[in-house]
């Protein structure tokens, strides 16, 4: 599931999650329209995918993440994410692992503070995070 140019200290249960979200896209990929894939596992080990909808206005896209955290509420009844996960299907068949957008950021961060996000650190490898680290300073209603 790792290669050498990705190396990787993650759990196998994570290392799975990236294979489910690498799943997802690359059975639904179509070249600007549908390009990023998400998984992320609940805490009771249910894992969700979903792929990002793309469309022909320029500005209006669902991220892949705010899909699978809809088929969670919708299809689980839960929004509790333990991990999340996006990759993006390049043109060349590549797979690779990126971080959620800030409006995906938000999203997780509101319906699952207590959430990880796998992505790369700035060496290159897989790594788990939690989500109040990719969004300090989170905006609040009160």
């Amino acid at each position: 599931m790792t290669t050498a140019s990705e190396p990787s200290d993650l759990s196998r249960e994570d290392e799975t999650l990236i294979a489910a979200a690498k799943l997802a896209i690359a059975s639904r990929f179509v070249p600007d329209w549908h390009e990023v894939g998400a998984a992320l596992r609940l805490r009771d080990g249910t894992v969700v995918s979903g792929v990002h909808l793309e469309a022909y206005v320029g500005r209006i896209a669902v991220c892949a993440e705010a899909v699978a955290l809809g088929r969670a509420v919708s299809e689980h009844g839960s929004s509790d994410i333990d991990t999340i996960v996006a990759v993006f299907h390049h043109t060349d068949g590549r797979i690779t692992m990126v971080p959620p957008c800030g409006m995906c950021r938000e999203l997780i961060s509101d319906y699952a503070p207590d959430a990880s996000v796998l992505m790369h650190d700035d060496d290159g490898r897989h790594t788990k995070r939690p989500i109040s680290e990719l969004l300090p300073g989170k905006y609040g209603r009160g």
